[in-house]
């Protein structure tokens, strides 16, 4: 295999394909925003609407992207190119694969900010169990002696001190960077099959935790139980936006990683598998957060300082919650690993394919590259809070850095590339050459194309119209 596999090599098994693909799928959009959503539109009924996007439509778009990976071999903007060609379609197809590495090159940079939140949270989680064991109480409770306003102000002492916000996401881009320099089977692969298992091993662990000691049966009757009331179109639109995103779509992983993908891989029933993980990961979240919240009588609809402000006012007030705080923070810190590899795999095999650069290198410089715009993210909770890079535009007029790159990758950039991948195999693509790569039999083909050319463009199309004018939704 030619390009970016033959750059550092392909994976050595389906397994290995399929953990590093749900490694990058799983991340903070699972374990944070999902939970964070579910919480603010009801539970359950946004929960059940999930799903079933997920089916309609996630998994069509994760089967299209390896697809189009390991039939092109190569980068994501080499993959589509040749595709595109060997369709009889123009090369310009490629700017579809340069719009995905962008947009992951992008989300890379802030993304390890976000990241770097976790990672202060280890060292506090970690302190304070070590604390905890020096005097003689390794099952205390977390944060013991603080109060609420104490526990919940970290978060704000952490934005107001920019020395340490900007080492934080040095600390996990140099990580990031180290893992991925060392090539697919040496490195990712390696990471991958180490990371994710333990990963799951956590969840299920704090998840056993929440049951025995939280409000368990309340939190599975939360999210299960739809209140159909609570469907309004601005849910429906989070829920669809959540399924075809937290799938890692349209970033150039998953385009990336089918490069590396061996001929004897069938890849439908292996995008059935990621779809499922991370599927699973999600509701596992879910019935993780909120036993814990429910016991200590938090609101679930807490937004997004749920994980960092929130659960460690639960954990306070829990037995054993400094040990479990600190084992929930590295099981984070996987998660969002696995992710950022991914989102640095995808820049760095376009730069080793088009400019001849060995990996280390390769991955070095992109990985500075995006290490600086996310300094100037972190930078934009303090020094530089009152800049505002797209303030001419409503959307964004009110929004720091980081969370303008944000909205601008995910309500624009994402999107967009998405629609694009599903017009392009749902109405380009060569049929004969698509179908013989995924694999799908003569009764699920149809099904699925149809699926790829019709409901994904419009239920993308309606993400990329809601975010750019969310009035629209009343």
């Amino acid at each position: 295999m030619a390009g970016a596999a033959a750059a550092g090599g392909g994976w050595s098994s389906r397994t290995a394909f399929i953990l590093a693909a749900v490694g990058a799928a799983v991340g903070l959009g699972n374990i944070w925003r999902f939970p964070t959503l579910a919480g603010e539109s009801g539970g359950g009924a946004f929960v059940l609407v999930y799903i079933g996007f997920v089916v309609l439509l996630g998994l069509p778009l994760v089967l299209s992207e390896i697809t189009l990976g390991r039939t092109g071999g190569e980068d994501a903007i080499g993959s589509m190119r040749n595709v595109a060609i060997d369709s009889d379609r123009s090369e310009m197809w490629r700017g579809v694969g340069a719009l995905q590495i962008t947009a992951g090159f992008l989300i890379l940079s802030f993304y390890c900010v976000v990241a770097g939140w976790v990672v202060n949270y280890i060292f506090i989680s970690g302190a304070d169990w070590l604390s905890a064991i020096g005097s003689g109480a390794p099952f205390a409770n977390a944060f013991a002696g603080e109060t609420q306003d104490e526990i919940t102000g970290r978060m704000g002492s952490l934005f107001g001190d920019p020395v340490r916000m900007i080492a934080l996401h040095s600390l996990f881009m140099a990580i990031t960077i180290f893992i991925v320099a060392r090539g697919v089977s040496g490195g990712i692969e390696k990471a991958a099959t180490w990371l994710m298992p333990a990963f799951f091993v956590l969840l299920v662990i704090i998840t056993i935790y929440g049951a025995f000691t939280g409000e368990f049966a309340k939190a599975v009757s939360f999210l299960f139980t739809p209140d159909f009331s609570k469907l309004t179109p601005g849910v429906l639109n989070e829920a669809l936006g959540q399924a075809l995103f937290s799938l890692s779509l349209a970033a150039g992983g998953l385009l990336t990683y089918g490069a590396y993908v061996g001929k004897d891989v069938n890849l439908a029933p292996t995008a059935g598998m990621i779809a499922l993980a991370d599927t699973t990961v999600a509701i596992l979240a879910g019935l993780m957060i909120f036993p814990i919240v429910f016991a200590v009588g938090l609101d679930p609809a807490g937004g997004p300082a749920l994980i960092f402000q929130t659960l460690p006012v639960a954990f306070n007030q829990m037995p054993a919650g400094a040990l479990v705080s600190f084992v929930f923070f590295i099981l984070i810190f996987f998660a969002a690993l696995t992710s950022s590899v991914s989102l640095l795999e995808g820049p760095t095999a376009w730069v080793i394919d088009a400019f001849g650069l060995g990996r280390v290198p390769a991955s070095i410089i992109v990985g500075l590259t995006a290490w600086t715009i996310g300094a100037a993210c972190a930078l934009g909770y303090s020094v530089w809070a009152d800049v505002r890079l797209l303030g001419f535009w409503d959307i964004f007029e009110n929004t720091d850095i980081l969370d303008t790159l944000d909205g601008f990758t995910g309500k624009i950039m994402l999107p967009l590339a998405a629609l694009l991948v599903a017009v392009f195999i749902g109405w380009k693509a060569d049929r004969n050459l698509i179908k013989r790569e995924t694999g799908l039999s003569d009764a699920m083909f149809p099904v699925w194309r149809f699926l790829v050319a019709w409901l994904c463009p419009i239920a993308v199309s309606l993400v990329l119209l809601f975010g750019l004018f969310p009035e629209l939704l009343g």
